[in-house]
């Protein structure tokens, strides 16, 4: 073998090792970008340079990627990372919405449509889970837009009459024909996730329970029902449904409107919930987040115990694990806050210098309720409200006296003022103090603040407005008398 046969050889070896080289990485690219997103989008007659891909995410929207016009004519989104499941927006440049689309296992595919009517025409390559998405749409705005037109007629027929009774018998056969093509399309597409969203976009109806006519002419029965059902077509630890307007549209109507509006009825159902979905990280995070500050913001009364208790369950546990150091403190801090003048609880006692220099005790006085007022001398909604309950106290026959703690520091000013209004309350100064400071015990941030007592001294009500007082005591002395 000569020299230049063994040359060519070597030449030869190197390129096919050259070209197997480049075969396996063509391989590794085509496999990266294949396990990655890439969705080609054209939209005719856009006037857009620029469209947005935003995700939902509880019920906010968040920019996920921007893509831009090509040369032709394309919007292009891709990455070699996958797009976490759910619903995303297509938004043009000035933020309008476009389109919606669903990203689960089909995550490379193409979107043809035109304007005015992107839905009309709407086309999906290599996408079944968005062509059934937008055939079920399709026939739902159809459906709907015959439902109103029905409506309108209605409106202008009289009620009962054989003409709006034929209407009526043709809005049902037409909520019918939807209801079953919507079960048709999740019967035949079991493994997409467009099924697993149409079985939760609608709440149930109790008619769909089968039961019979005499369970559903017992109310209690009934509430109970659709309370333990509420769920059955949704399952909430699928963390896709995060990605949807869908989970955080049930889980505000299940604890607004489906469970009783009680802090210990909240609580229970509170934990059953999210025991359900602690199977899933991140279902788990967002719904004992949002559950957190839903209650933390609350103005209703007595649901701080809630927070209360998210707090020491998921928080100090340390079950909150995307939590920080120092949010976790702050959390715990304002937890303890208010524990202490929680309803029902205790009020903590203050001893506080009186208009004579002495000291007075809220302990020490006895009434059936005892109204515990901190005010400020110059603010002028405070002022209000003093002459409100100084009205009202006038003219009450309820037994009750006023504890009221001004907060400021200028004694004289203090005097004066109490003396021209001729207030006939117990008047003590919380800068002089023999208890720990007021603003603690109570969290006092903003003035004037009410706190209402009972004769053993237990918080019956807080933050209520002197016009608030009397509907509220009239409801609990009734409510009491019915108990006795």
């Amino acid at each position: 073998m000569n020299d230049n046969y063994k040359r060519v050889m070597v030449y030869f070896r190197v390129i096919a090792l050259t070209l197997i080289a480049i075969i396996v990485a063509n391989e590794k690219i085509t496999a990266q970008s294949k396990s990655g997103f890439r969705i080609d989008i054209t939209i005719k007659d856009a006037t857009d340079s620029v469209l947005y891909l935003a995700n939902y995410y509880g019920d906010k929207t968040y920019l996920t990627d921007t893509a831009y016009l090509d040369k032709k004519g394309h919007f292009v989104f891709e990455a070699d990372t996958l797009l976490p499941a759910g619903v995303y927006i297509l938004a043009g440049q000035h933020n309008n919405k476009y389109f919606e689309i669903i990203a689960n296992k089909e995550q490379q595919f193409k979107v043809q449509t035109a304007l005015p009517d992107l839905y009309s025409g709407i086309q999906f390559k290599n996408s079944k889970e968005n062509t059934v998405f937008y055939d079920f749409i399709t026939y739902n705005v159809n459906i709907q837009k015959t439902l109103h037109y029905l409506a309108d007629s209605l409106a202008k027929l009289e009620k009962g009459s054989l003409s709006a009774q034929q209407i009526n018998d043709s809005v049902q056969a037409l909520r019918t024909r939807l209801n079953k093509y919507k079960q048709n399309v999740i019967d035949e597409n079991p493994d997409l996730f467009v099924s697993v969203l149409l079985k939760g976009m609608d709440d149930p109806r109790m008619e769909d329970f089968g039961l019979t006519q005499k369970q559903l002419q017992d109310s209690v029965f009934t509430y109970q029902y659709y309370k333990n059902h509420y769920w059955d077509d949704f399952n909430p630890a699928d963390a896709r449904l995060l990605r949807t307007p869908v989970y955080h549209r049930k889980l505000e109507t299940y604890f607004n409107k489906i469970i009783y509006q009680h802090p210990d009825s909240l609580i229970r159902e509170i934990d059953k919930f999210i025991a359900r979905v602690d199977t899933n990280p991140e279902t788990f995070k967002y719904t004992v987040w949002f559950l957190t500050y839903k209650f933390e913001t609350s103005n209703v009364m007595g649901f701080d115990e809630i927070f209360v208790h998210m707090i020491d369950k998921y928080y100090a546990t340390g079950r909150a694990f995307w939590t920080g150091k120092s949010t976790l403190k702050t959390l715990e801090e304002r937890a303890d806050a208010l524990r202490n003048i929680l309803i029902g609880a205790d009020a903590p006692n203050m001893i506080l210098m009186d208009t004579s220099g002495g000291f007075a005790s809220l302990y020490r006085q006895d009434a059936n309720y005892i109204i515990v007022l901190f005010y400020e001398e110059g603010c002028a909604h405070c002022r209000k409200e003093i002459k409100a309950l100084k009205a009202w106290d006038q003219e009450d026959s309820l037994d009750f006296k006023v504890f009221a703690v001004c907060t400021d520091t200028n004694l004289v000013a203090w005097k004066k003022f109490i003396k021209s209004e001729q207030l006939p309350w117990i008047h003590v100064n919380g800068t002089r103090s023999v208890t720990p400071d007021y603003h603690h015990l109570y969290d006092i941030r903003v003035t004037p603040t009410i706190f209402l007592l009972d004769n053993r001294k237990k918080i019956i009500a807080k933050r209520l407005k002197v016009d608030q007082l009397k509907p509220f005591l009239e409801h609990y002395e009734m409510t009491r008398k019915r108990s006795d």
